[in-house]
């Protein structure tokens, strides 16, 4: 193993590959106390103060590591080997940086006899208990909480276990009933297909629990699709379609209250991916909350649209499944992934429930089955 540098860069030869950093970049990455803030993980490096030139007086490997002395302040800045690895990106050595939970896809008809669940009294009594929710949720898109007191304090409290109870126009921790207290169709007993909430916000929310406290009529069921999979089949028999619904914004809005109007910063379309690795990271649909769609770049996209929209509630109709709750125990799930809804019902339902935001329920979930040393290797 080499390394080597000149005026613009410092080279790494691996044996088998070489890696070329950029001077800047390697001075503005220091890990140094100095630069780098060990307790808060902060940059403490002024890159501004970086001079556009900066280069090496001397670079050397030295346990491990390779050390270079800068040549405008003859700072030393250390950088571990496998650190350089991890982080190469002239060439790109690492694809995968760090370990990820895995997914696991379903159908209705393979997993409403097996239903993730897992205990309010192990949730509550430890972080283990909280590792095994959040793997479960992870996993499967959803998850159940059994022996939860019927009470709106004590599912509040859960939800707090996980993380904070995120507040919109709706309220924090919701305790509601078919009253229409909030000009929404959730506030009434009519049927609901199953749907993505907050299609109108712009970061639309993580997670969503349910739990049923109390129900003396008939109907209500849930239904639950996991729309990850149902995109799946999407792309693999109607690949027109996926892609069509992958590029297509959709606006939607919530306007039902006299005091409320809200719309997306920017509509969005029913699929979302990630831009570096193409994986699909979010589904968002409510054809109920959908807007009027006039802005179309092709007026034939209509025809398209339509078509694609059809096909896509046929599929996550073959792919739901239909559960009753109970009080007792909570449903949670991933409002990004899988899509809920609730079969028309009569008599008096009171439900409560709250919204968590998606990064604190991952930060959570994967620190706790990952490890924080896991998490924080590709910073």
């Amino acid at each position: 193993m080499q390394v080597s540098s000149d005026s613009n860069k410092v080279y790494v030869n691996w044996g088998d590959a070489e890696s070329k950093f950029h001077n800047i970049w390697l001075r503005d990455v220091c890990q140094c106390k100095d630069h780098f803030h060990p307790g808060t993980r902060q940059r403490l490096q002024n890159t501004f103060e970086i001079p556009e030139d900066v280069h090496a007086k001397s670079v050397e490997i030295v346990d491990d590591a390779v050390k270079v002395t800068w040549a405008h302040d003859g700072h030393v800045s250390t950088y571990p080997l496998d650190w350089l690895k991890l982080h190469s990106y002239d060439p790109v050595l690492v694809q995968t940086k760090n370990k990820d939970l895995e997914l696991s896809l379903w159908e209705g008809k393979d997993i409403q006899n097996n239903l993730p669940t897992v205990k309010f009294e192990d949730v509550m009594a430890s972080d283990k208990g909280v590792a095994e929710w959040t793997k479960k949720l992870y996993e499967n898109g959803f998850c159940m909480i059994s022996g939860t007191p019927a009470d709106p304090e004590s599912t509040e409290k859960l939800v707090e276990r996980l993380a904070y109870v995120r507040p919109t126009h709706y309220g924090g921790f919701w305790d509601f009933t078919a009253d229409l207290a909030k000009a929404d169709l959730a506030y009434t007993n009519f049927h609901l297909a199953c749907h993505t909430d907050g299609t109108y916000w712009s970061d639309t929310p993580g997670l969503q629990l349910f739990h049923l406290l109390h129900h003396d009529g008939e109907g209500g069921e849930t239904m639950l699709a996991d729309g990850f999979k149902a995109a799946e089949t999407l792309r693999k028999n109607y690949p027109e379609h996926y892609e069509f619904l992958s590029n297509i914004r959709v606006p939607a809005h919530s306007a039902g209250e006299q005091d409320v109007c809200i719309l997306p910063t920017a509509p969005q379309p029913v699929f979302t991916h990630h831009p570096q690795t193409g994986k699909l990271v979010q589904v968002r649909w409510n054809n109920d909350d959908r807007s009027t769609m006039d802005n179309w770049e092709n007026p034939e996209d209509v025809v398209k649209f339509y078509k694609a929209i059809r096909v896509w509630r046929k599929i996550l109709e073959e792919n739901e499944f239909v559960l009753k709750l109970v009080p007792g125990t909570c449903l949670i799930f991933d409002n990004w992934r899988v899509l809920h809804g609730r079969k028309a019902f009569n008599g008096s339902r009171r439900m409560c429930g709250a919204y968590v935001n998606r990064d604190d329920y991952v930060s959570r979930a994967k620190l706790l089955n990952l490890g924080r040393d896991e998490v924080l290797k590709p910073l």
